[in-house]
């Protein structure tokens, strides 16, 4: 196939539309559904996220993406309970290593993830397609699909749901073009690596960095990779904790990234893990019951008629005090910036959320003053010399 025809551009009315290479075969193949635009943007973006993962650590890795960034991303890494729980994993379903890491790497931002597009660096089994069968999701990309996990997935969505298989050996050509208001861009693709060697460099007086930190980092800088600009991501156990894309402000990126990392520590606690939700309710109206409850207007959610939606008794308030408390425990997460950190603003932001460990490429008239504000909290912070900038 040298041309795909698309249903239509970014919106409706940009039709007709289509990809190709000029005339050379097309690096995929639709197995199912039709693609939009925008889905192959997030297709072709996420799939180089999880093949860059998957070769940085050697593990199995999955993306969520939304809108062409990434709602999170993470490697194969066992669940606990709690894991389950919080991953919204159904009774009894075993899952495998690549289910593993998209079940967690969608549970970094479940909101953001409703209607995703998703991408596994490894075939997508029987385990991965009954986790999807009970998500909104728009479609997948993967290397290649296990028989029983095709027939789930044609069935998704009555029949609709796009399925991708991605060439894994195609190698992009050096230069990369696009164009903008009729005028052609043309640059070098980004092809820096992002291994653990860029974490050598290390300015602060704490200077070691544990293995498992590492592998943090390494998911944090490659999600940035494919992130759109400005953008922060705070990671840990294998995961994204929370993704600030697309700001203007490199603090603004931080706060973004740092509540949503907030907000998914908080679904561990305990009085969240074990709300009393009413039998069959979605998954979409429980995220939002548990976003509701743990934000400073649960009293919404406490409503009489409105709690008797969602639960089959009335929840106690998870009370800020409650909330702080819990919160002092979160501890040992990675961050990393696409970008310089120009202010101590940020620092600041990132111990809010228990960081101790920061890749950053460094090169700000302010380093040393940023240096001294990690020193300040006992970080280990690297500068990479890359900045990550992706549009």
């Amino acid at each position: 196939m040298t041309e795909y025809k698309l249903k239509y551009g970014c919106n409706p009315n940009q039709n007709p539309a289509r990809i190709h290479m000029d005339g050379k075969e097309l690096p995929f193949t639709v197995l199912n559904g039709a693609a939009g635009y925008i889905n192959l943007l997030d297709a072709f973006n996420s799939w180089q996220l999880v093949r860059e993962l998957k070769e940085a650590t050697g593990l199995p890795s999955a993306a969520s993406f939304k809108h062409v960034s990434p709602a999170g991303a993470a490697v194969a890494q066992p669940l606990d309970e709690a894991d389950r729980k919080v991953c919204m994993v159904p009774d009894g379903l075993e899952l495998s290593p690549i289910a593993q890491a998209y079940v967690r790497a969608r549970s970094t931002d479940r909101q953001s993830s409703f209607g995703d597009f998703v991408a596994l660096s490894d075939e997508c089994d029987e385990s991965v397609a009954q986790f999807l069968m009970k998500e909104v999701s728009d479609g997948i990309i993967a290397p290649s699909y296990s028989e029983k996990a095709l027939e789930l997935l044609k069935s998704k969505r009555r029949g609709n749901f796009l399925i991708i298989q991605m060439d894994s050996d195609y190698v992009p050509e050096e230069m990369e073009t696009k164009q903008v208001f009729g005028i052609k861009f043309e640059q070098k693709r980004n092809n820096a690596k992002i291994t653990m060697d860029l974490f050598d460099d290390m300015p602060t007086k704490v200077k070691e960095i544990p293995e498992i930190a590492k592998i943090d980092l390494l998911i944090s800088m490659i999600t940035l990779k494919y992130t759109q600009s400005n953008s922060v991501v705070y990671a840990q156990g294998g995961q994204t904790l929370g993704v600030g894309a697309g700001q203007q402000s490199r603090i603004l990126c931080t706060r973004m990234a740092g509540s949503k990392a907030d907000m998914l520590w908080l679904r561990r606690n305990e009085k969240v893990l074990n709300l009393p939700f009413i039998d069959g309710i979605r998954k979409c109206d429980a995220d939002n019951a548990i976003d509701l409850y743990i934000s400073d207007d649960y009293k919404e959610l406490l409503k009489d008629g409105v709690w008797q939606r969602y639960f089959i008794v009335k929840p106690e308030p998870f009370t800020a005090e409650e909330k702080a408390a819990w919160h002092e425990k979160m501890d040992n997460v990675a961050l990393g910036s696409d970008a310089f950190f120009p202010f101590e603003d940020n620092i600041e932001r990132a111990v809010k959320s228990g960081v101790k460990y920061i890749a950053q490429p460094g090169g700000s008239v302010r380093d040393e003053n940023v240096i001294e504000c990690c020193d300040k909290y006992g970080i280990a912070m690297a500068m990479t010399g890359i900045r990550l900038f992706h549009h």
